[in-house]
């Protein structure tokens, strides 16, 4: 499985996961977030990294032109859209981007089935708030497409893989503190999922 370490807001703690192996790093655009990162900040941590690393910038509640303004401001290469967006919204990005599933039920996830899309627990706020969805849900499925978040750790990260999804997200699983990053945790996580 494919790995994401999201809520990144220093350049060690971006390392740390680029050298445990992980394949892309979250940078929250969401400024109720305590994980939050300005653009600007976000590029000087990004402009700094090696290659072949995705960098995605989240995103909660905002327009089109505010998601390709960010997006280019700090060289993320793809945007992850966290909220119920209008098709207009879609047509009008000229980034590359991915849907959010905040799941509150089986049939949720089948949404967007024939594009790569991230299924997280549902939620009052945005962001999983640690939060497990039901990982019965995605029995007898096709989840080569699926992105799964939702309070995953190192410890129950390995117990996916007979379900094949394309990648796992974590953010809280992996924290000292609201977005500080525990380099142990972070390894152990990426581990476990590959």
């Amino acid at each position: 499985m494919r790995t994401k370490i999201c809520g990144i807001t220093s350049f060690e703690d971006a390392m740390d996961a680029i050298n445990a192996g992980a394949d892309a790093l979250g940078f929250v655009f969401y400024e109720k977030s305590p994980r939050y990162i300005s653009p600007g900040d976000a590029k000087k941590i990004i402009e700094k990294l090696p290659p072949f690393v995705e960098k995605v910038g989240l995103f909660v509640n905002v327009d089109a032109q505010i998601i390709n303004s960010y997006i280019q401001e700090s060289l993320c290469t793809l945007a992850q859209i966290h909220f119920e967006a209008s098709p207009e919204v879609y047509e009008q990005l000229f980034v590359p981007h991915i849907k959010v599933i905040r799941a509150k039920s089986q049939e949720d996830i089948l949404k967007y089935s024939d594009e790569y899309r991230l299924v997280d627990a549902y939620c009052e706020a945005y962001g999983g708030e640690g939060k497990r969805i039901n990982i019965e849900w995605f029995k007898d499925m096709d989840c080569s497409k699926i992105i799964l978040a939702g309070g995953l750790d190192a410890e129950n990260v390995a117990s996916l893989k007979e379900y094949r999804f394309y990648g796992v997200d974590v953010s809280s699983g992996v924290e000292k503190s609201h977005g500080v990053k525990d380099s142990k945790k972070v390894k152990d996580f990426i581990l476990n999922a590959k």
